[in-house]
């Protein structure tokens, strides 16, 4: 660490736009290397906030201020005095220490990049204990041809579906020498790589993994374009695929900074970054759920049918979602061990439906309550209910929940009210239904019901 010293290290002007128009060598160097120019707005946020408040409010500030160059972090001293001629202030650093920035721990390192693959990547799925397929959960328009070969094979292992240069006859593998490992894609000339993400610790004994598919290279000019008469083309479909990744990149880099994972940071900027990161990812959910309406409202939609067990459906989803119920401290009942309802329905599409119910029981359930999976059957349907304990939806609000747009008739959990139409449409696309018992104070209670197996 460079000892501090008391004297004048550099000076600085501004006008009443903020922007630094001359600097002293430090000051100037500090001001490139965080991105900004000369003349410019002061890049560095404490500066440019003290400038701020000293120009506003007439008044001479001083305080200790705080900046990151991508190599140091560096923490000055420094005095803004407003100039009432120019409307601009005068900028003095007495004080200057740089001290190298520490290096994250292996835990940190491992955190942020998992942050960024899962915001890059362009296929995401999720897979059982012994990485079978479950569910794809977005795929690009590059790899929409592996997408729709994997929807169509649950139950496999994901390795069925890709290369594995080197590692072919060395399957089956752990997982951990899959994370990381280089994959061929059929169809595509980029070089791709897996992410094999544990999902935590078994919940209700049910586990399992969240695979990645990420590519360091950019997309070549014929992956994935579609050409589609100008009346066909739609935001769902064609928009959505464009305007994912640049918010991704959005997210990953305010996760990096919120999580303060490249140096240290003010706590005002760390929240800053949370709201840009919570933002950007309510972006990502509703264009998948633009992408999802699109298709269960366009004309001929069908799902497949198939015989599935409404309790195995019932334990992957709590799989899925148990982390995020951990965290909230509520506790998940699946129905009793061994226990089997046989229904007939699209694998991926009752999935969908049941981690989007359970998804919301979790969102307006509070701390230290249970959400509960229930089975049960009639002469001719089989049912599931998942059935919280949160504020209830009064009965007025029964009819509307299942609207475009409705979020539960609740407000708050910055959802796209887009979920429950697109279950609801899809339950009567598998010949069956949704339904809604809920009273104030009283949690709620949505029950999918399928016909039953022949």
């Amino acid at each position: 660490m460079n000892a501090p010293t008391t004297s004048l290290i550099a000076r600085g002007t501004t006008d009443g736009h903020d922007r630094l128009l001359s600097a002293d060598g430090p000051l100037a160097d500090l001001q490139w290397r965080c991105g900004g120019g000369l003349p410019g707005t002061v890049a560095v946020p404490e500066l440019l906030d003290l400038v701020a408040k000293a120009r506003r409010y007439g008044l001479k500030l001083a305080r200790h201020v705080q900046a990151f160059d991508g190599e140091h972090v560096i923490r000055a001293w420094v005095e803004v005095r407003p100039d009432p001629d120019t409307g601009g202030c005068t900028v003095m650093v007495t004080s200057w220490h740089a001290t190298d920035l520490p290096a994250p721990s292996d835990g940190e390192a491992a955190a942020r990049s998992i942050a960024i693959d899962r915001q890059q990547a362009e296929l995401a799925a999720r897979l059982d204990q012994r990485q079978n397929l479950l569910a794809v959960l977005h795929a690009e328009p590059a790899l929409a041809s592996l997408g729709q070969a994997m929807r169509a094979g649950p139950g496999r292992p994901w390795t069925d579906f890709v290369a594995l240069p080197g590692l072919e006859q060395r399957q089956p593998m752990h997982w951990r020498l899959l994370d990381g490992a280089s994959v061929a894609i059929e169809g595509s000339p980029r070089s791709w790589r897996a992410r094999v993400i544990p999902l935590g610790e078994p919940v209700a004994g049910s586990s399992g993994f969240e695979l990645l598919l990420v590519s360091d290279q950019p997309p070549t000019a014929a992956e994935g374009r579609v050409e589609l008469p100008a009346a066909e083309t739609s935001l769902g479909r064609d928009l959505a695929p464009a305007l994912r990744q640049p918010i991704a990149r959005i997210v990953a880099n305010a996760e990096t900074i919120r999580t303060k994972l490249a140096g240290p940071l003010d706590d005002q900027y760390s929240a800053y970054a949370a709201d840009i990161s919570s933002a950007a990812q309510h972006l990502l959910a509703l264009l998948d759920d633009l992408a999802d309406l699109e298709i269960v409202e366009s004309d001929g939609f069908i799902t497949q049918p198939d015989q599935i067990d409404l309790a195995d459906v019932a334990r992957r989803a709590t799989g899925i979602l148990g982390m995020r119920a951990q965290e909230k401290g509520i506790d998940l009942i699946l129905p009793p061990a061994g226990s089997s309802l046989r229904a007939t329905g699209e694998f991926r599409r009752v999935l969908q439906v049941l981690l989007n119910l359970l998804g919301n029981a979790i969102s307006y359930s509070a701390p230290r309550t249970q959400v509960t999976l229930t089975l049960s059957e009639t002469p001719t349907r089989v049912c599931i209910t998942v059935s919280d304990q949160g504020p209830g939806i009064p009965a007025d609000q029964h009819a509307l929940v299942f609207d475009k747009f409705e979020r539960l008739g609740r407000s708050g959990d910055g959802g796209s009210g887009l979920g429950l139409y697109i279950s609801h449409r899809l339950a009567q696309a598998m010949g069956g239904e949704l339904t809604l018992e809920s009273a104030p104070g009283e949690g709620a209670r949505f029950t999918l019901a399928l016909p039953k197996a022949n």
